[in-house]
């Protein structure tokens, strides 16, 4: 590759990296007060340019002046903005792999909800999101793009919520969607003795390496799916102990890292323990 040819490359990298991050400034303000001040910015950086272009010298003068203070303005301005770009960034998929940091306060949340429900004996199936992306099964329900908290997950499998039917999925610390569909485990074992809410759990565990959630109707029971593995019944502790585990493995480490066998005082998978109701 010749000289020219390199230089044109890098110019044309150049372009493109400073067109993406102003992409990405925008979307980040839009909708929001920093918008107006973005703008005023440009406004700015305008009357900069016709200064110079015009050679108006006093607007000049105060455009090179303030020169040296740029980036501590708009550092300042933006500071939510950039703050939630780079922690948008650092929750990315491919750095993730890197980050084995379990997010506690998300967990004890969803186990906050999920011990109340089982309580009321209000039936859940919540889905938590690992490596494998769902995104196939939110678009079969409906979109909710909020924080999670123990509030809204008893809110919205409460009996007379719209949405209380299905599952709801999380990504990270989000509600993605709720009254989700789920695939049925093909393992005609599982068909048999568990209700529809455990056999669409271990289905998606099949399929999928996300954990699986659900609180039955009938018993008010806590039962968690992964890798095709239902461990049921289990207390608070069980639960926030196993979904920690869980949130532990490392993708790389995913093909050596066997589940653990369910608690000792917990009835085997086909028992029938929890047919029907689910």
């Amino acid at each position: 590759m010749t000289p020219v040819h390199q230089l044109w490359l890098l110019d044309a990298i150049d372009i493109l990296l400073v067109a993406a991050l102003f992409y990405r400034l925008l979307t980040l303000v839009k909708g929001t007060r920093s918008a107006q001040m973005f703008v005023g910015l440009l406004v700015i950086i305008a009357v900069g340019l016709l200064a110079r272009y015009f050679d108006l010298l006093a607007v000049r003068w105060i455009m090179d002046s303030l020169r040296t203070v740029w980036l501590i303005v708009f550092v300042i301005l933006f500071q939510p903005e950039l703050r939630h770009a780079l922690a948008q960034w650092g929750r990315t998929r491919y750095f993730r792999s890197f980050l084995r940091g379990e997010n506690y306060g998300v967990l004890g949340e969803v186990v906050r909800a999920l011990e109340s429900l089982a309580q009321r004996r209000h039936g859940a199936l919540v889905v938590m999101e690992r490596n494998v992306g769902l995104r196939n099964f939110v678009e079969t329900g409906t979109r909710i793009d909020a924080k999670v908290s123990a509030e809204l997950l008893v809110t919205l499998f409460s009996p007379g919520s719209p949405l209380h039917d299905g599952a709801v999925i999380i990504r990270e610390d989000t509600i993605i969607a709720a009254s989700c569909i789920l695939p049925l485990s093909s393992n005609p074992l599982t068909a048999v003795s568990l209700g529809t809410r455990h056999r669409a759990a271990v289905g998606l565990s099949e399929e999928t390496d996300a954990a699986i959630i659900v609180v039955s109707e009938q018993t008010g029971g806590i039962s968690v799916a992964y890798r095709g593995v239902l461990y049921q019944r289990l207390d608070e502790g069980q639960l926030r102990s196993e979904l920690s585990r869980i949130f532990r493995i490392r993708p790389q480490d995913e093909q050596q890292a066997a589940p653990t066998p369910p608690p000792a005082n917990d009835p085997p998978m086909g028992t029938g323990a929890e047919k029907a109701a689910g």
